[in-house]
């Protein structure tokens, strides 16, 4: 009886295990189908369908709307114009060095970075015709309206304005060009540098190349110097401003005699200069004709004492 029971508790256990082992099993490949499936079924599920395409005019310009709108704003290049103003007055010759001093006093007023003098000339005396020069380099964007300011202040003198015009040169196709250059020479200079400090190359090649550097680095500033020059000549506009009186001085009954006077000295100058050319060119030649005569009258008489002997 024992045994019997012993056996069916064996018999238990064994069915109770298998059970579990089975369950577990069944638990676990459920799973897996299950994951199975369900990425089966993800994978087959098909994606929503794209909204209806908008009609053909809407869609023109909507993506013109959206290129335009996206694309920035390209600014015209502006042509580099280097301008040079000239103004002439005509004023009383009295009134000429005041309003030459007043035009500049006018420039210096506007600052080193706006105006600049560049010359300042007079001439005529005290009862002759009178003329005057000034030149000035004033900044682009402040030219025409200091051409004007000049104008006023000749007219608020008592001048008039007799000329003015206006040049343009277009430099931008030789500063486009000469940038260019430059870019070229630097990229030059760079590669040549790499090769001197990896030292690869011959001895003669490493020559040629410090021969190289310093031909390309003197092209170099030769480019930065012409682009600096044209760039200021755009920056700066070139003004010159003209004075000429409206006539002589009056002269009056003493004036013949004045300038009669004034002139002895050139005139005496001009006589004493020639005598003293003509003593310069007689004085040898008369000493040559004198020595000539002595000795010729020596000969004649020597002859002359040979015959009263004989």
């Amino acid at each position: 009886m024992s045994a019997s029971r012993s056996i069916l508790l064996v018999t238990s256990a064994a069915l109770a295990l298998a059970a579990c082992s089975e369950s577990s099993s069944y638990e676990t490949a459920e799973a897996i189908t299950t994951a199975d499936v369900t990425e089966e079924a993800a994978m087959d599920i098909e994606p929503p369908p794209p909204p209806p395409a908008p009609p053909a005019d809407a869609a023109a310009e909507e993506g013109g709307a959206s290129e335009t709108s996206s694309l920035p704003d390209i600014p015209a290049a502006a042509p580099k114009i280097a301008y040079v103003y000239s103004y002439g007055f005509r004023v009383a010759r009295e009134d000429i060095a005041p309003l030459q001093e007043r035009h500049a006093d006018m420039c210096i007023k506007l600052g080193p970075l706006t105006c600049q003098v560049r010359s300042l000339e007079q001439n005529g005396a005290e009862d002759d015709y009178g003329y005057g020069r000034l030149e000035l380099s004033v900044a682009a964007d402040r030219a025409r309206e200091f051409g004007r300011e000049l104008v006023a202040a000749a007219e608020s003198e008592g001048g008039d304005q007799v000329s003015s015009s206006i040049e343009g040169e277009d430099l931008s196709k030789q500063i486009v060009d000469t940038e260019a250059r430059l870019r070229s020479r630097e990229v030059l200079r760079d590669r040549l540098m790499e090769v001197l400090q990896t030292r690869k190359g011959s001895v003669q090649e490493l020559v040629e190349a410090e021969r190289g550097v310093a031909q390309v680095n003197e092209e170099i500033d030769q480019a930065r110097s012409w682009l600096q020059e044209m760039r200021g000549r755009v920056a700066y506009s070139r003004i010159t401003v003209n004075y000429q009186s409206e006539g002589a001085g009056p002269g009056g009954f003493f004036e013949p005699i004045r300038k009669a006077i004034g002139s002895i000295g050139p005139v005496a100058g001009n006589v004493i200069g020639g005598l003293i050319l003509l003593l310069t060119v007689l004085v040898p030649i008369g000493l040559v004709g004198f020595g000539i005569w002595m000795l010729v009258k020596r000969v004649r008489r020597r002859e002359e004492t040979a015959e009263k002997t004989d």
